[in-house]
């Protein structure tokens, strides 16, 4: 289990430096100023999209034989840092109105939705087929998504434009092409 859980951990929180579920964290800090509503939301809706992801993966990995999971999880690693290379955009200049469902709700709402097929949720899907882990994959997932996502929203927008986003993004992409490379030798 420990295997599962530190290797889901890091990849997801190497994943999310960037991505549009980190930028709508810290445009939702910097829109409502009210941190522990919005990680709360993160939180939920994490812990719910990658349930379901580490469900499908678990009972994927079952259909496939070992050489195949092998060679699917060295290509999605490889997938991701190409995919790393591409930052994501999100509109920061989008009026974000909590309404009726309160800042809890609209971050748990939008952070649903923006996490669907992104690329955290695909590799929950790809760890849990591998490693066969449910609660090592969700658990170590979900603790992946905070750790990005927890400083993003505490320090909010000024988080945002002080990190090198390219240099963070290359460093990253250049660790999953080193994971990929690791699962096609066996490593």
């Amino acid at each position: 289990m420990l295997t599962a859980f530190l290797i889901s951990t890091g990849t997801v929180a190497l994943a999310e430096i960037g991505d549009k579920t980190q930028l709508l964290s810290l445009v939702l800090a910097a829109r409502y100023r009210k941190p522990w509503p919005i990680i709360l939301g993160v939180l939920i809706a994490t812990l719910v999209n990658h349930t379901l992801a580490s469900a499908f993966g678990a009972w994927l990995g079952t259909r496939l034989t070992p050489e195949l999971m092998r060679w699917a999880l060295a290509i999605s690693f490889i997938g991701m840092s190409l995919w790393m290379l591409i930052p994501d955009k999100f509109d920061s200049q989008k009026q974000y109105n909590a309404g009726k469902f309160g800042i809890f709700g609209i971050t748990l709402i939008a952070f649903f939705i923006a996490e669907i097929g992104d690329k955290t949720q695909l590799a929950t899907i790809a760890l849990a087929a591998r490693f066969q882990d449910f609660w090592g994959v969700v658990i170590g997932t979900t603790l992946g998504m905070m750790i990005a996502n927890v400083p993003a929203i505490l320090l909010g927008e000024r988080f945002a434009h002080r990190l090198p986003q390219r240099l963070v993004h290359a460093v990253a992409a250049g660790i999953f092409a080193v994971l990929g490379v690791m699962a096609l030798l066996n490593f």
